[in-house]
């Protein structure tokens, strides 16, 4: 079973404990993406030695391959990936989403979240895709992308596979809306997310046996009235845990207003976690607004494209493949004590990405986690001392 206690607070955002059948976890915390059972480029004792504390993965792709059968054939999840660590496992509506809306509008996690933030039309209108996917009442019927056989969500089926892989949080199956979704589809979907939050709550009560925790999912798009009204509707059922998710607006700054509408109306005594947001600008922020865990695939999906976290540096990054570092003698981050900056140089790594090398995913992973779990223990300890402002304004002060 899961239990949570907020240990101290700085405001609206807070420290707490997440404890867990595999261990405790202490919160706000990052969870990396563990997609198909592995945080791509990096082994399990890469993730403990950087402090990883829960890694989440991902109910669809497992569920295409090597199917959750299998799965639990081999002990679970836990031990089929070595993870002896807190797993949460989502129930892959983000990825019905991104294999049918998101087809049809030309966003996903590779397209831009926010698109108001880059040039949409030079974007969106390129990636535009027949969709594989359909959504009834029953649930999502869709097109594997490995190799075309059919398939059918529900969520009560969800919620059995979920059972099989073991995790000790699972998601609900919801219908993900894209921000270029109109007021009347994003209601009617989240209406249909409410009524599939239900039948996946009564089957999963319907076993006694239950070690896992399972959380809710507030929907609704960029609308302050359908935000709040899934808020409200959401906490009012007995869920563990309540995740935000879904389409969160066109920038930045409604995701910010998202958070403001949502956060207040959710049980105080039990966690949150913003699903899909992760990079170093948005964390000071959703954190400030009390968000305990968030989880996204950029740390890593960044770092395999070349791309950095440093400090003292435009946005956090850098990309390292740059002409600049070819002959640059200095670690990727001069103030990280983490394996990478102990050991190598800019000009080293620019030359494992040149070559094509497959130790540069490794080594870059490796930093970029180990940097976002570093900040993580920053923030905790600020909150704790009630100090979390002058934390944020030190990192925002000019470069």
């Amino acid at each position: 079973m899961l239990s949570f206690e907020i240990l101290s607070q700085d405001q609206r955002a807070r420290t707490g404990l997440l404890v867990t059948p595999h261990g405790a976890i202490e919160t706000p915390s990052f969870v990396a993406v563990g997609t198909q059972a592995t945080v791509k480029a990096l082994s399990v004792a890469d993730l403990h030695k950087v402090g990883s504390q829960v890694i989440i993965a991902n109910t669809y792709h497992l569920h295409l391959q090597p199917g959750e059968e299998l799965i639990e054939k081999m002990g679970g999840l836990h031990r089929f990936m070595g993870w002896d660590a807190p797993l949460i496992t989502d129930s892959g509506g983000f990825q019905i989403f991104s294999h049918g809306a998101g087809k049809e509008h030309g966003v996903g996690k590779i397209a831009p979240i926010f698109p108001e933030e880059q040039d949409r039309a030079r974007h969106l209108s390129s990636r535009k895709q027949k969709p594989l996917v359909k959504v009834n009442e029953d649930g999502v019927e869709f097109i594997s992308y490995l190799d075309g056989s059919r398939h059918q969500f529900t969520p009560e089926g969800v919620i059995a596979m979920e059972r099989k892989l073991g995790a000790d949080i699972i998601l609900v199956l919801d219908e993900c809306t894209s921000p270029l979704h109109d007021y009347d589809y994003t209601k009617t979907a989240m209406e249909r997310t409410h009524r599939w939050a239900v039948r996946a709550l009564e089957e999963f009560l319907h076993h006694s046996d239950n070690k896992q925790a399972l959380f809710g999912i507030v929907q609704g798009g960029a609308f302050q009235d359908l935000r709040k009204e899934s808020a409200t509707f959401t906490a009012e059922k007995a869920f563990d845990g309540y995740a935000i998710g879904g389409s969160l607006g066109g920038s930045t700054e409604e995701m910010h207003q998202v958070l403001e509408w949502t956060i207040p109306l959710l049980p105080q005594d039990r966690p949150r976690h913003l699903l899909g947001i992760g990079e170093i600008e948005n964390i000071f922020e959703v954190v400030k607004r009390g968000i305990d865990l968030f989880d996204c695939a950029a740390p890593t999906r960044m770092a395999r494209t070349g791309t950095m976290f440093v400090r003292d540096a435009d946005r956090f990054r850098i990309h390292i493949l740059n002409a600049q570092f070819r002959d640059d003698p200095r670690p990727v981050d001069q103030a990280c004590d983490c394996y990478v900056c102990s050991n190598y140089s800019r000009a080293y790594l620019r030359h494992l990405f040149a070559a094509k090398e497959l130790a540069a995913f490794r080594l870059a992973s490796i930093h970029n986690i180990h940097f976002l779990e570093s900040l993580m223990r920053r923030i905790r300890t600020a909150i704790k001392e009630e100090r979390l402002s002058h934390l944020e304004s030190n990192w925002f002060s000019p470069k």
